[in-house]
């Protein structure tokens, strides 16, 4: 490629100004002027003087001949193929001159030399002027494809073969015109020209005017290509004065025809002598520039070497070099602060000495990598001081290069990064150990920018919100934020900014089961990161536990006011059933009066079974209890239930064999048993099934734990389950409250159920309702057991011999705080655990994670039940083993038909040894 330089200097590259157009367009004028006046004496005969040839072909052939050896010479340089050509073009004009003027007749001999006849002038004439505009064409096609681009040849074996092509290709036309002289056409006779002559001539000056028409439109034009323009008109100008307009030789035209062309090459010559003198003065500037420059550069090296020499001592890391074979070559001041040498003593010595003892061989190593011409950046090792102590550094080393390119020994930086590596180690530690905090948080933390979009969330959100922190990253707060929390949240963070941290609020968030779960917030704002840092506390299980609370002491509450008005009322009535009897005798004779009295009577009587259900809530009622057989009781209570039901209803006692005693008051007992079939009555009335079920159980601590009214023990479960309505979950916390019921006006005292929780209240145990709208519902009375609250030898044999696994669980639990105990429980067993809050989600992990168990709650919201998930779950993963779950008792689940009997199902609630045998059970199936 053409450098900036060349392309500036020479005229063959260098681009025409409007002073070169200006100039090359007023001598054309000029000439084509002077053509025009002379066209009409053209052919007026002027006397033959042979010297003017002699002279004309002289001059001509030395311009040309040094033009072509200057364009030869910016070819030598520029490595141009279409000035290649050019030149040649000027060398083939140079040789055509002179043989034209040795065969010229009457010049050196009468006829010519060369063996010359009257043709061979003027065939060479039209070989001649044809010949250089084909050159000049060929020129104006090459410059248009070079694009800049160099030859690749020798210059000087481009040129010899571009000589020796022109000097044969010219012989070849002399030898041709002479030897086949008697052949070709006749272009002069007598002197004058033939009317094939000026077909052969128009033919030569056509080709002139293409050259010219092709340079014109090769744009951009260059200084050359303007005045090889003016060149070409000339060239017209001379054939159309010499040889087309004039009559014979030695005319005016053929005078002013070949003046023509000699000026035409002595413009080019002169345009290409004067770029050449420019060139030098160039060159000279040039030179002179290069010298100041060479001294400039010579003072600046030896201002940088000194300024070098002063940023290397003046370093804080220390700066060594070495010869490849490790000796010690340069030692700066920081490299004797920090290793203890000084440069006297460091200097010629092995690296080794700075090198403990047990990395020797990584001395080697580098070396070598270096003399391969590698460099090491920040490569981390220890050294040891002169003083012993270990110091830890980072090392770049890189090779150093002699004047001819050959690797002579190593370059190495050395930094103390000693105590930044303690300072980093610290700073890890601190972050892995706030990392540990932020992944193992049972909070929520989140990080969120100016904006509200979420940085970072704590893993806990999956767990508190069900959402995976990468579904919650990258957007905004509001997206999760419950709607009516937004405005009190935007006024907090903006409260923060203001540099009020730790503020603490509560925010509803919306979970991805679309509950809301209240969240206690802490937040601050820092100003250098502009970022919000909150830590939200799940307050569901404390919400719950105080809702539980308040629950307990309503009841509490309810049943001291209960107890005082039932305890009043009590003594009134004494009063009107003492009193009722004597009224009776009073009036024995009156029948009237009597029927009156008998009515207050009834009343007083129905006062007095209201208090005694009254007094039972309150848990005040008198008991006698004692150990009884809780199976004996249900079936005498079953048989008193057939007459009362109806035949509509199906009285199914599902009794345990081994039932403990329980130590309760038996006809308080029975008349739960009956409230309770009553109740289950009502809500049948198509009729239905009850079923009376027994079984022993024990409630063990985490049972407790999660109601605070349960003391951990052994109890007898009496269970009645139902077929019918169902109670909706909105009033499920509302049925044992005194005179609380759902059934029309004058259809119930709304006191029966809750005159069966004050009397198992009352007599230690624990009663809890499981109900599901348009499935039915049972309610379990868990009582004493009558040989004590402890478990037995047996038992706690049975609790101990607990089995886990490591297979992956799939809990589905529409109950938040059930399903977090449940999972608790299962992890505990070393179980992998999956949950989900409802069959669809349940269903979205069945298609992502393999499972091995599922663990399923029967009854669920939603268009899918927990038979209707397994038989999709099956569909997905068919070797899935499947594990039931349900408030409803076993029995009664298969009695009610939801299920297929031989399927296992858990009921709850259920000690952990249960839980463990069950899924084990499940697992092995």
């Amino acid at each position: 490629m053409q450098t900036g330089s060349e392309r500036s200097i020479f005229l063959s590259t260098m681009p025409a100004s409007g002073g070169d157009r200006t100039a090359a367009i007023s001598i054309v004028v000029v000439s084509a002027l002077l053509f025009a006046c002379a066209v009409p004496f053209a052919g007026v005969p002027l006397a033959p003087v042979p010297a003017f040839v002699a002279s004309y072909q002289s001059a001509l052939a030395i311009n040309d001949l040094i033009t072509a050896v200057l364009l030869f010479s910016q070819f030598g340089v520029s490595r141009s193929r279409a000035l290649l050509l050019l030149a040649s073009g000027y060398l083939f004009t140079t040789i055509a001159a002179v043989v034209h003027a040795l065969t010229f007749p009457g010049l050196f001999a009468p006829g010519g030399l060369l063996g010359a006849g009257p043709q061979t002038t003027v065939w060479l004439y039209m070989v001649w002027h044809g010949g250089f505009p084909l050159l000049v064409l060929g020129y104006a096609t090459l410059k248009a494809h070079d694009n800049g681009t160099r030859m690749q040849t020798s210059p000087g074996r481009a040129i010899l073969i571009s000589i020796a092509a022109v000097v044969l290709a010219m012989a070849a036309f002399t030898a041709f015109v002479t030897g086949g002289h008697d052949f070709l056409p006749i272009l002069l006779k007598n002197g004058h020209y033939t009317p094939v002559m000026l077909g052969v001539v128009s033919t030569v000056w056509c080709l002139s005017l293409a050259a010219l028409a092709m340079l014109w439109f090769r744009r951009p034009h260059s200084v050359l290509d303007i005045w090889l323009m003016v060149v070409l008109c000339a060239w017209l100008f001379d054939i159309a004065m010499s040889a087309i307009l004039n009559v014979a030789r030695f005319d005016l035209g053929f005078y002013l025809g070949r003046i023509y062309g000699l000026c035409a090459a002595s413009f080019v010559l002169a345009v290409l002598l004067i770029d050449n003198v420019s060139l030098q003065a160039q060159l000279a500037r040039l030179l002179g520039k290069l010298r100041h420059q060479a001294a400039s550069e010579r003072n600046l090296r030896n201002e940088r070497d000194r300024i070098f020499s002063a940023v290397v001592e003046s370093s804080n890391d220390a700066i060594i070099t070495k010869a490849l074979d490790g000796t010690i070559t340069g030692w700066n001041g920081a490299a004797e602060r920090l290793f203890g040498y000084t440069s006297a003593e460091a200097v010629g010595r092995h690296i080794d000495i700075i090198v403990p003892p047990d990395r020797r061989t990584e001395i080697v190593d580098i070396l070598d990598r270096v003399g391969e011409g590698e460099r090491i950046q920040h490569y981390e090792t220890s050294r040891v001081r002169k003083d012993g102590h270990s110091v830890e550094v980072s090392l770049s080393v890189s090779p150093i290069r002699s004047a001819s390119g050959d690797i002579v020994g190593a370059s190495k930086t050395a930094r103390d990064i000693t105590e930044s590596n303690r300072t980093l180690r610290a700073l890890t530690g601190e972050v892995e150990e706030r990392q540990r905090i932020f992944e193992t948080s049972h909070d929520l933390i989140l990080v969120t920018d100016t904006a509200g979009n979420f940085i970072q969330v704590s893993p806990s959100a999956t767990t508190i919100l069900g959402y995976a922190p990468a579904e919650m990253i990258g957007h905004s707060a509001v997206e999760f934020i419950h709607p009516d929390d937004l405005e009190n949240t935007r006024r907090e963070m903006r409260t923060a900014r203001r540099g009020q941290s730790k503020r603490n609020f509560e925010t509803r968030y919306i979970g991805k089961d679309g509950k809301a779960v209240s969240l206690n917030w802490s937040g601050t704002w820092s100003e250098p990161v502009r970022r919000h840092f909150f830590i939200g506390r799940d307050l569901t299980e404390k919400q719950a536990a105080e809702a539980q609370l308040r629950h307990v002491q309503k009841m509490d509450a309810i049943g001291q006011l209960t107890g005082g008005v039932a305890h009043d009322f009590n003594n009134i009535l004494t009063v009107i059933t003492g009193t009722i009897g004597i009224l009776e005798e009073a009036v024995a004779d009156k029948p009237e009066l009597v029927s009156i009295a008998k009515l207050i009577d009834e009343a007083a009587e129905r006062g007095a079974s209201l208090t005694k259900h009254l007094l039972a809530f309150a848990r005040k009622q008198p008991l006698q209890p004692r150990e009884i057989d809780v199976n004996s009781l249900v079936l005498e209570a079953a048989k008193l239930l057939h007459p009362t039901l109806g035949e509509h209803v199906e009285i199914k006692p599902l009794l345990a064999d081994d039932a403990w005693t329980a130590l309760v008051d038996p006809s308080q007992l029975t008349t739960a048993v009956l409230n309770l079939a009553l109740n289950a009555r009502d809500a049948m009335p198509q009729g239905g099934k009850l079923a009376l079920e027994t079984s022993n159980v024990y409630l063990d601590e985490n049972y407790a734990s999660m109601h605070s009214e349960v003391t951990p023990g052994n109890y007898v479960m009496v269970a009645v389950s139902d077929t019918g309505a169902g109670i909706p979950a909105a009033l499920l916390e509302r049925v044992f409250d005194p005179f609380f019921t759902t059934k029309e006006v004058g259809k119930g005292t709304g006191l029966g159920l809750s005159m069966v929780f004050g009397f198992v209240k009352q007599s230690g145990g624990h009663i809890k309702i499981y109900s599901e709208e348009g499935h039915g519902t049972s309610v379990k009375m868990y009582l004493p057991r009558a040989t004590g609250l402890n478990q037995t030898a047996a038992e706690v044999l049975i609790s101990a011999n607990v089995e886990g696994g490591h297979e992956a669980i799939l809990v589905v639990e529409d109950d938040s705080m059930v399903r977090r105990y449940v999972v608790t429980q299962i992890e505990s067993l070393g179980y992998t655990t999956l949950e989900a809050a409802n069959a669809a989600d349940a269903l979205k992990i069945l298609d992502t994670a393999r499972v091995d168990l599922l663990f399923t709650d029967v009854i669920m919201p939603g268009t899918m039940n927990g038979r209707q998930l397994v038989e999709e779950a099956l569909k997905r993963q068919p070797s899935l083993k499947t594990l039931y779950t349900s408030g409803y008792t076993e029995n009664a689940i298969v009695h009610h038909g939801r299920l297929d009997s031989g399927v296992l199902l858990l009921a709850k609630p259920y000690r952990k040894f249960e839980l463990a045998r069950m899924l084990r059970l499940a697992l092995a199936s």
